[in-house]
């Protein structure tokens, strides 16, 4: 098994944390992980991206040109990567922020409703964790219980939040499976 992908969206939605906690998952169940953070000129309201590959085996080169999936929060992630998706790769898209895949794109395109799921879990804030299961949910690297392990070791700082997060990546894991 190997999975290469981008994360891509706004700063501020929580791009970062998704590869972060892909990896987490991945290196606790004894995977191997590349993680690298590329960011614009601003933290928040800025473009970030992250590249992660996740394997089975040692990582080869850190460079990743073709990939097998897209996680686009926003519009202008969806255009600048979807060409970057293998012919049959899957393209994850908050359908709140993207309008639907670009012309020609040979990906399979899932449009996620991260927002609005979020709300209905009382915060947008926890958009970023939907994704993560959503993702999950269709690519089915983890099982339930490693990735939510993943998001307690990562995100167990607050306690407050730990319900919701968990909630979030159930939430998500599902509306990626029936997609």
């Amino acid at each position: 098994m190997e999975n290469r992908l981008i994360v891509a969206g706004f700063g501020g939605q929580g791009v970062m944390m998704i590869g972060q906690l892909l990896c987490c998952a991945a290196i606790d169940c004894g995977k191997e992980a590349l993680f690298l953070p590329h960011y614009g000129p601003e933290q928040r309201g800025g473009t970030a991206n992250c590249s992660v590959t996740l394997s089975d085996r040692a990582i080869g080169s850190p460079t990743v040109r073709r990939i097998d999936v897209l996680i686009a929060m926003n519009q202008p992630s969806l255009a600048k990567f979807a060409g970057r998706v293998k012919e049959g790769g899957v393209i994850l898209a908050n359908s709140g922020l993207c309008q639907g895949p670009p012309e020609g794109c040979a990906a399979r395109y899932l449009p996620i409703p991260v927002d609005e799921e979020a709300e209905g879990l009382g915060s947008g804030k926890v958009a970023n964790i939907v994704m993560l299961g959503a993702y999950n949910g269709a690519a089915g690297i983890f099982s339930e219980e490693e990735l939510l392990a993943a998001v307690r070791k990562k995100l167990g700082k607050k306690p407050q939040f730990l319900g919701m997060n968990e909630a979030a990546v159930r939430r998500g894991m599902a509306l990626g499976a029936i997609s």
